[in-house]
């Protein structure tokens, strides 16, 4: 549990709300409620909040940095007098109805003294023990003690008890050693907290599709095969590479891209709905590309363009006019290693007269995954929530798509349905909104 500091907001009604998940939606949402005098607690399953926004490089339409975004928020969350993070924590239970629910959450432990360690990195710097980096995608190795990302808040260091040697095998330590502020206990305990809420708002996002299931795309088979979420960490200059953009097999910058749409989506097979955003940030990365590589050839393949926000077909029509990105309306059948296992060939059909097969080379292959929701059918048990078939969170009325099916628990952003930053932002507002309407007496 962490508070660090006070700000400008008034003292808290009484009224305890819970969030669970703290990316965008969870963080727009706590905001919101801790404004209007709720006391929020903010719940993140992993050491830091920000969730996958702050993965990303720019933002569609306007290329705005998104860490810039971002960050002002995470800060002004853990500045927020009425606001308490419970990062690196989980719900165990939810009991009782609205407005009396009793939800017991476990705050994993750190095996660090939050309110000792001060993020100065030498503990990380010393750690011996080096494990792929989840934040960076599994592009680059992070240390056993670790700090996601150097914008992490709270800013305080999180020891992977399945990686450290001291806690697998009592062995090693040096982080004990050289922590000056006396931070590290390897004996520290998970803990169960219970927290009286009256309500609850649900914005655990989404989860990246594993495509290695889908082997006819090649992840996992060609070096040069990445996703998305790779490509926008390689783009990005606090990313594996620093901002170069260099192909995984051989540190070369490519000359030629191939984005593919729909990698699980709009597939009855796997998940029969549109991921809503892969098409926007595709062009999106493809821009980015033409910016750090002057000259690059990027082709988009995509099986329907769905530019439906406001400046997104001015923003196709500007990656087309200004970078040469070429769109090629078909889904690839078969990608393969490239000449001595660099690139890759993409093997498609040509639609129009004949639909010719096709096989061309790229220097590096992006695809776009499937967008899934996190964790929802376990939380739909925990919550006692309906889910719709796609394993969205239901709402029993379109008027208001933040409502759940039981009273007193909403829900926001990816974990309702597909949709990007802006929409993620508004329903999670909406969320915030149905709360006080809720408690303040307006009902629904």
């Amino acid at each position: 549990m962490t508070r660090l500091g006070s700000h400008r907001w008034g003292r808290s009604m009484g009224a305890k709300v819970v969030v669970l998940g703290g990316g965008i939606a969870g963080i727009q949402a706590a905001l919101d409620l801790g404004d209007m005098g709720f006391e929020v607690h903010l719940v993140e399953r992993t050491p830091s909040i920000g969730g996958h926004m702050a993965q990303l490089d720019k933002t569609f339409p306007t290329n705005d940095c998104s860490m810039c975004i971002l960050s002002p928020k995470m800060i002004m969350c853990a500045d927020h007098q009425n606001i308490i993070l419970h990062t690196y924590s989980e719900l165990e239970r939810v009991e009782g109805e609205f407005p009396n629910f009793k939800v017991t959450i476990r705050e994993k432990a750190r095996y660090v003294d939050v309110s000792r360690c001060t993020g100065c990195g030498d503990c990380v710097a010393k750690c011996p023990v080096k494990v792929p980096s989840e934040f960076e995608e599994g592009l680059i190795e992070r240390k056993a003690i670790y700090m996601p990302f150097p914008q992490s808040v709270p800013r305080k260091v999180t020891i992977d008890a399945t990686k450290c040697r001291m806690i697998t095998q009592k062995k090693c330590g040096v982080c004990k050693k050289v922590c000056k502020a006396g931070a590290i206990d390897y004996d520290q305990k998970d803990r169960s907290i219970v927290i009286d809420a009256s309500a609850i708002v649900v914005s655990t996002g989404f989860a990246v599709m594993d495509v290695s299931v889908l082997p006819q795309f090649g992840y996992g088979i060609c070096k040069d095969v990445v996703t998305s979420i790779q490509f926008e960490r390689i783009l990005c200059a606090s990313g594996p590479t620093g901002g170069h953009l260099r192909r995984p097999s051989d540190g070369a910058e490519p000359k030629s891209l191939a984005f593919i749409q729909c990698v699980g989506s709009r597939d009855a097979r796997t998940h029969a709905y549109c991921s809503s955003v892969c098409c926007m940030y595709a062009t999106k990365e493809s821009i980015l590309a033409g910016e750090h590589c002057p000259g690059i050839k990027s082709t988009i393949f995509y099986m329907d363009m769905r530019a439906v926000g406001k400046g997104f077909q001015e923003f196709v029509q500007r990656a087309q006019r200004s970078y040469g990105v070429r769109y090629i309306n078909s889904r690839p059948a078969k990608i393969q290693p490239g000449e001595d296992g660099k690139g890759a060939l993409v093997s498609y059909e040509r639609r129009g007269a004949g639909g010719e097969p096709v096989t061309e080379p790229f220097d590096m292959v992006v695809l776009c995954p499937a967008l899934e929701p996190k964790s929802n059918a376990q939380l739909a048990v925990l919550l006692g929530i309906e889910m719709d078939a796609d394993g969205f969170f239901r709402s029993p009325d379109p008027a208001h798509p933040a409502d759940s099916t039981r009273k007193g628990i909403f829900a926001c952003g990816f974990s309702n349905a597909p949709m990007d930053i802006p929409d993620t932002v508004t329903q999670a507002s909406s969320a915030a909104a149905r709360v006080a309407e809720l408690i303040f007496g307006g009902g629904y």
